[in-house]
């Protein structure tokens, strides 16, 4: 395989023409569904070819555990440098499983004080805390989804700016954005490479959530306006994974998009156009790079499976 198996490590990169061009260009739903199965696939090949580098380099260390096959000349071969190789693989990969179950942890902890510290309230969808600071936010649960909101922010906005705002949040539950959220957070914190891919979908899961609320509301500007007072007033979320109306991020770019004309339903744009010709060919090059990746880790794997003694 020579170089190439490094490729899964790199190749994120390709996908930064497709994250630029899908938030700006798709809808947001659809922008955000893309997106993060983009930044899934290719985050898992990238630490599945890491650990395999790791084992492939280290392999022929006196004393390790691992089987005598994989430290043979024909798999060695198969990494350039191996034993540099693995030794870098082996601090990287440990940053890889520290940072995700930091974020994994930090998520997990921040859901479960919220929930706690919504006990002894009625079980409605909306919770109302008698707080000064305004701020507002989806909080999941499964069975138990909630919508958190202050006093304070309820007191800054009108009746339909309440209206939207109710409307941006359950659709951050029903579509369960957290997860996306979620996934390409951990995406990032495996792969640098993917860090616009964690930026863009935290953007189109915000814009996907603006505009169910503006078919709800039956007003742009009123769902426009609400995002601009609750940007001025609010403060961020616990957590980057939890979505809210005035979450970090573009703001300016998403006011802008709801006083605009709604987005197109269509998934795709056409590809007999300019527009539809460079997303398509982004796409398409993302797609290719994903499988490439898939293919140096599953090669890779193949190979010390056959070197492997019965």
């Amino acid at each position: 395989m020579g170089i190439f198996v490094f490729l899964p490590l790199v190749l994120p990169l390709t996908a930064w023409p497709i994250a630029r061009l899908a938030e700006q260009r798709l809808h947001p739903r659809t922008a955000t569904v893309l997106l993060t199965w983009v930044s899934t696939v290719m985050v898992l090949c990238s630490t599945v070819c890491l650990a395999l580098l790791m084992v492939v380099g280290t392999a022929q260390l006196p004393g390790n555990p691992l089987p005598d096959g994989w430290s043979d000349p024909e798999v060695r071969e198969s990494v350039p440098r191996h034993e540099v190789a693995g030794k870098a693989a082996i601090p990287a990969l440990l940053a890889v499983v520290t940072g995700c179950g930091r974020a994994l942890l930090r998520h997990l902890r921040v859901r479960r004080r919220a929930h706690a510290a919504l006990r002894g309230l009625p079980p409605t969808q909306v919770a109302v805390l008698p707080d000064a600071q305004p701020y507002a936010y989806a909080l999941p649960g499964g069975a138990r989804d909630r919508i958190v909101v202050s006093t304070a922010m309820l007191g800054c906005l009108s009746s339909r700016e309440r209206r939207a705002l109710f409307a941006h949040e359950r659709s951050h539950l029903l579509a369960r954005h957290h997860r996306h959220l979620l996934l390409v957070q951990l995406a990032a914190c495996a792969n640098p490479f993917l860090r616009p891919l964690r930026s863009a979908v935290a953007y189109t899961a915000e814009r996907w959530a603006d505009e169910e609320a503006a078919r709800a509301v039956g007003s742009r500007k009123a769902v426009a306006r609400a995002i601009g007072t609750a940007a001025l007033v609010s403060r961020p979320t616990p957590v980057p994974t939890l979505a809210a109306l005035a979450a970090p991020g573009p703001l300016p770019r998403r006011v802008a998009a709801l006083l605009a004309p709604a987005p197109s339903g269509r998934a795709w744009p056409s590809l007999f156009t300019t527009v539809g010709l460079a997303v398509w060919t982004a796409a398409a090059g993302a797609a290719l790079s994903a499988m490439f990746s898939a293919n140096s880790a599953v090669t890779l794997l193949l190979l010390l499976r056959a070197a492997t003694p019965l």
